[in-house]
């Protein structure tokens, strides 16, 4: 039997994020820590639109949420 696909990481923390940001955070508020992994497969997404993520002032971003590259064993939206 093969193993469940995983979710790509755009559609993943979209969910994460639209729910956050409903339960009352704003995205300066939050931060995506991404695997390196996780990182390239959100840069190289196709199915992103322009405006979905950012790469500015040193930032990158998704959904207005600034995103730390590696690190981490499993990336995760961090609240504050």
């Amino acid at each position: 039997m093969k193993p469940a696909a995983r979710k790509s990481p755009a559609v993943r923390f979209r969910a994460e994020i639209e729910q956050a940001v409903a339960d009352g955070f704003a995205c300066e508020d939050m931060r995506l820590r991404l695997t390196l992994g996780d990182a390239s497969l959100l840069k190289r997404d196709p199915s992103l639109a322009i405006s979905d993520i950012s790469f500015a002032g040193g930032d990158m971003r998704f959904l207005g949420v600034r995103i730390e590259e590696g690190g981490v064993e499993r990336s995760e939206l961090v609240r504050s």
